[in-house]
């Protein structure tokens, strides 16, 4: 038995607390294998068989007047299809995506069963399960749900309740994300449209890397390699996988400074944010002013 703990909810940014008083006991975790097999496990095991949680515990209906919006987003980080079944989890998948700190997104992961104090059998299947580097050789974990916040309901919070305790004691974090909104997201949401190796060409990136190891507004250092029909889909690529730092906090624009991150200019790799909170929360735009303050490339004259 555990008792009530705050489940984070958060929207641009902040954090609200909602959660539910009672008691409940966790039973066992139910996933679906590889081999498209379901398993039951007690839940004090499932960090055992973290990596066989590869495919969804339920599908993704599409129907004719439905009112939640199904799909499959395509994962750079994953090089295939997950799935999502609202208009807010596309969003989350973008910034997940973005993260150079996630390893690993499966989506719908697991059930999470149990009994309630009534003694009514309960099951909640959280949004996703990411797989975050830390610096450890197991990685750290991040369960999340996607909820709007004025869409959660009584039923929601005791599932979410129960889900944050459940991870708790496995050592993992639990969030529940709220749409994102702003101008990062809006920016993440435009560079995902270049994510796929196709918007790559080697030849023109190293053009562009050498370019902007002079930080300088986005148009221009385009039309110094090449038409930029060409380079552009290659310079946002670049952006995406932050080969190239630009502050995201701005609109982006062909007047955005665009500079050669440190490691890609051959200077040390910096450790990336650690993936542990919302988006909105993260540091990496106030590194990315630093980097580019400095001069990223190293190679700049006045």
């Amino acid at each position: 038995m555990w008792r009530c703990k705050i489940t984070r909810v958060v929207r641009a940014g902040q954090e609200t607390s909602v959660g539910q008083s009672g008691a409940a006991e966790v039973v066992e975790a139910v996933f679906v294998a590889e081999d498209g097999l379901e398993r039951r496990v007690p839940w004090k095991f499932l960090p055992e068989v973290v990596s066989a949680l590869g495919r969804p515990v339920r599908s993704f209906p599409s129907y004719r007047g439905q009112r939640n919006y199904p799909g499959w987003y395509w994962s750079a980080t994953m090089g295939g299809h997950i799935g999502f079944e609202s208009w807010v989890e596309p969003d989350h998948l973008v910034a997940l995506d973005f993260d150079p700190t996630v390893m690993r997104i499966v989506s719908q992961p697991f059930w999470l069963c149990w009994t309630t104090a009534a003694g009514k059998a309960r099951r909640h299947a959280p949004d996703f399960l990411v797989e975050v580097a830390d610096g450890t050789a197991e990685g750290a974990v991040l369960v999340l749900d996607s909820r709007p916040l004025e869409l959660v309901e009584d039923t929601d919070r005791a599932a979410f309740d129960v889900t944050d305790r459940a991870c708790a004691v496995l050592g993992w974090r639990y969030a529940v994300w709220d749409r994102l909104e702003g101008v990062v997201v809006a920016n993440q949401r435009w560079l995902a449209g270049y994510r796929h190796p196709r918007c790559y060409s080697e030849t023109v990136a190293e053009h562009l890397l050498e370019v902007f190891a002079c930080p300088q507004a986005l148009m221009g250092g385009a039309e110094t390699v090449g038409d930029p029909l060409a380079t552009l889909p290659v310079l946002y690529h670049l952006l995406w996988t932050r080969r190239l730092l630009a502050d995201l906090s701005l609109v982006l624009s062909d007047r955005t400074i665009v500079a050669t991150a440190p490691a890609a200019a051959g200077g040390e790799n910096r450790a990336p944010d650690l993936l542990l909170a919302a988006p909105a929360d993260r540091d990496i735009d106030r590194d990315i002013d630093r980097d580019i303050d400095s001069g990223a490339g190293g190679g700049c004259r006045g």
